[in-house]
């Protein structure tokens, strides 16, 4: 489904081999839950999605884990933001601003993270339409 989805998207896209169910693991065992559904089954299908000049509309497991771990982890970064715990980061918008999906709630929507005001902002109703409507140019930040 994803790759189908991928391919039909405007603009250039790269697909990834897929990400082992090890891999997956060890990012959800990293954040201390598990990965949303969708994002999960994205990453099963192809760790990663890179779009125009290489970027991340995706990024894969591991740096997944990683940047959340950072900001999560970062003494200067919590005197400075409100919690990032809630949130599971998986790909920049190029300026610093950051794409989230939330960690707890059973929801779909996605939310980008204004990394000088530290808003938090609803920008899709779901990854599917996230990927489109950010390939598409209808997300402005």
């Amino acid at each position: 489904m994803w790759i189908e989805l991928v391919s039909s998207l405007p603009g250039p896209t790269v697909l990834r081999s897929p990400a082992s169910e090890s891999s997956l693991q060890s990012c959800a065992d990293a954040l201390g839950h598990a990965l949303p559904i969708d994002l999960a089954a994205l990453l099963r299908e192809s760790d990663g999605v890179e779009g125009e000049y290489g970027a991340g509309l995706v990024w894969s497991a591991d740096r997944i884990a990683s940047e959340n771990l950072t900001l999560r982890q970062d003494e200067e970064f919590a005197a400075l933001y409100m919690p990032f715990d809630p949130l599971i980061f998986f790909a920049d918008a190029g300026n610093g601003d950051l794409f989230a999906l939330l960690s707890a709630v059973r929801r779909p929507d996605v939310f980008v993270w204004d990394h000088e005001t530290d808003s938090r902002t609803w920008v899709a109703p779901s990854l599917a339409k996230y990927l489109e409507w950010w390939q598409a140019g209808h997300i402005e930040l």
